[in-house]
């Protein structure tokens, strides 16, 4: 028996086509009612940035769903089966930790740059064309791997459990997605998010409960463990403390922790999805939501992969699990298939239809991000920058549409090829940091370092990109003496490359910047426009003359002082205007920086805090001393997994309907009373 032979290739299209579709019309009736009940109108502004003003429970929602993508749910159960209880942890914590730390990049973002449409127009402000290209690049990059990753795990587990061509899954999986990112923008994606994650999380509770609670295979933690303990003497897991599945006592899972941290610094600092949502939301409440959102989806992949990736381990030794009586394939394993079969083995056929419900909520909800993000860049830092800096918000719109039906389609393809030449979700997954994570460091000092030059800021996350490429190859070189696609997929490759992608990149942007510091002072990022239909971007010479003043009016070991920069700036100065404001807008503004101030200290020591439990308070010690769990330390660490799934859930689905219930009361109060009306014209009651 396989999971291939658990649905039928009809359902597969179902769920993957007719139900993408009727979402998608959802979210259109949703959007419209918006606009008729609410007064919404879909200038760029809204369309884009969905009018900065969005309540902290639906970005942290739309948080969740951003960062739960395929491999969310796929590969934190995959590195379950491998190294027992520590893989779920170090999922979680490796890669929570970023959106926690995100949320003082969030708060720079909206005091440093507070009109910005994506974080590149702030490095253009800064450093002007030269690093906005090198920016550019790593952004578009890394969309474009976030994308497939998407694509090439939710297509593999639609293939597997219903014989669906994988081609077909790749094309049509983004087809509901692009038709209501076209239709509602950023705000249409926000309420799908808020949608795909209530779904997510019941499901995930559904999992855990059954297989802890009600399960006749398992049933109980006290089961569960005896399973494990069975497994471990059946196939000891190398690297493990005794063995054992039930210890974060795990070298291998260790490594996988640290490949974890390293790389998912890039897919989140240098993913515009995360920008965007902190552009969206309302400048008070930014920090809440990504504290809320990074604490919410912790719960996601720490409790799936600590009920599917564990009742793997546990029932794969039972008929009912798929592969009996052999183990699974390593490459379905890396291919994210562990949660799929797992899922099958407790719940049968209905465990199947979830586990492929799961999988589309994830990968449609993250891909509109995806879309929106690059959508974005593609409108603002290459149509308003280099092709028409004098667009309208409403040719920006048609633009917009233009970008999202072409990525969306595009990101099909390419990763039908990459499924071609066997690179499957694992590979990219561990890879992605590779590739991406050495423009980290220079985009938190752009933001965040006054001293950060232009030169540091071109170099560097090339230069980081050259370190991380050589150690990842030449480490796979020198222990295993061939470079393949089975040497480079090693966790000692991927962590050589990893960590040289991070620190690389950073390094080489001090030791630069220190050489000849700049010394910005963040005016050019705070005069960043706003566009609207009715308003066109001129190039002013006097702005330009402005510009130029208060460059020259800097130090003169600051790059932006050059004559090149200067004709640089006037190249930018469609996205540049500085505003007289009056003495009553200059206080408010004032207020506002202090309270944004206020939530920036609040960030970092929060965000530091919680990081610090994370990553070394709470695994280290466990790791160090060889702890192998009891049967009642056992309990308690599933209980504790469940009752933070249930308060994430409480968190992400609950809190965004309470604080948005006026809205709610007035679009189905005014639906109510159109009804009622439309009824009594049609019996002609007065």
């Amino acid at each position: 028996m396989s999971v291939d032979s658990v649905l039928s290739q009809g359902l597969g299209y179902g769920i993957v086509l007719g139900f993408g579709l009727v979402f998608a019309g959802l979210m259109t009736l949703i959007t419209l009612a918006q606009k008729r009940f609410l007064g919404e109108k879909m200038t760029s502004e809204e369309y884009l940035a969905a009018g900065r003003s969005v309540k902290p429970g639906l970005v942290a929602s739309a948080v969740v769903s951003s960062w739960t993508w395929a491999a969310t749910l796929l590969q934190s159960s995959s590195v379950a089966y491998r190294y027992g209880i520590a893989g779920p942890f170090w999922y979680a914590s490796g890669a929570s930790v970023q959106v926690l730390l995100f949320s003082v990049i969030a708060i720079e973002l909206k005091r440093k740059c507070p009109s910005a449409h994506t974080f590149l127009e702030l490095i253009s402000a800064r450093y002007g064309k030269q690093a906005h290209i090198v920016f550019l690049g790593f952004a578009l990059l890394t969309n474009m791997i976030v994308s497939c990753m998407l694509l090439l795990g939710g297509s593999a587990v639609v293939s597997a459990l219903t014989g669906m061509n994988v081609i077909a899954a790749c094309f049509l999986l983004p087809l509901g997605v692009i038709l209501y990112t076209l239709f509602g923008g950023l705000k249409a994606t926000f309420i799908a998010d808020y949608t795909h994650t209530v779904v997510i999380m019941i499901i995930v509770l559904m999992f855990s409960f059954t297989a802890y609670c009600t399960s006749d295979l398992i049933g109980s933690p006290e089961r569960m463990f005896d399973l494990l303990h069975e497994a471990a003497v059946r196939h000891p897991v190398e690297g493990n403390e005794e063995g054992s599945y039930l210890t974060m006592a795990s070298a291998n899972g260790l490594m996988f922790g640290v490949i974890n941290l390293v790389s998912n610094f890039g897919t989140v600092f240098l993913d515009q999805t995360y920008y965007q949502r902190a552009i969206a939301s309302a400048p008070h409440t930014t920090v809440k939501a990504y504290l809320i959102g990074g604490l919410s989806w912790f719960a996601i992949p720490f409790t799936l992969a600590t009920t599917l990736g564990i009742s793997a381990i546990a029932l794969e030794n039972n008929p009912v699990f798929p592969s009996y009586p052999n183990r699974l394939d390593p490459h379905a394993v890396s291919a994210g298939l562990v949660a799929p079969n797992a899922a099958v083995a407790l719940l049968g056929y209905g465990g199947a239809v979830a586990v492929l419900l799961l999988v589309f909520m994830a990968v449609t909800s993250a891909s509109s991000a995806e879309l929106i993000a690059v959508s974005s860049i593609g409108t603002y830092d290459i149509y308003r920058t280099y092709i028409n800096p004098a667009a309208t918000g409403k040719q920006l719109i048609r633009v917009s549409h233009i970008i999202t039906a072409v990525f969306g389609f595009g990101m099909g393809g390419l990763a039908v090829g990459l499924d071609a030449i066997d690179i499957d979700l694992g590979y990219l997954y561990n890879l992605t940091g590779v590739l991406v994570s050495s423009a980290v460091g220079p985009i938190v000092f752009a933001l965040m370092w006054s001293k950060q030059s232009k030169i540091a800021a071109c170099v560097a996350p090339v230069g980081g990109l050259a370190m991380s490429i050589t150690a990842w190859l030449l480490t796979a070189k020198l222990k295993y003496g061939v470079i393949n696609m089975t040497t480079t997929a090693s966790d000692h490759a991927f962590v050589a490359g990893n960590v040289a992608a991070l620190l690389g990149g950073a390094l080489t942007s001090v030791v630069l910047s220190l050489l000849k510091p700049d010394n910005y002072d963040f005016a050019s990022t705070r005069a960043v426009t706003i566009v609207t239909d009715d308003m066109v971007c001129t190039d002013s010479s006097n702005e330009v003359e402005d510009d130029e003043k208060h460059q020259v009016g800097q130090s003169s070991n600051s790059p932006s002082s050059s004559a090149e920069d200067v004709t640089e700036k006037k190249t930018a100065a469609a996205i540049v205007e500085i505003r007289p404001s009056s003495a009553a807008d200059a206080e408010q503004a004032a207020q506002d920086e202090a309270k944004m101030a206020k939530a920036s200290r609040f960030a970092r020591w929060s965000s530091g805090v919680m990081t610090l439990i994370l990553i070394v308070l709470w695994p280290l010690p466990m790791f160090f001393s060889d702890y192998v769990f009891s049967k009642t330390f056992y309990k308690g660490w599933v209980i504790m997994s469940i009752i933070w799934a249930i308060c994430s859930t409480l968190a992400v689905t609950v809190y965004p309907l309470w604080e948005s219930r006026d809205a709610i009361v007035t679009v189905v109060t005014s639906i109510g009373k159109m009804i009622v009306g439309g009824r009594r014209r049609s019996t002609g009651a007065v």
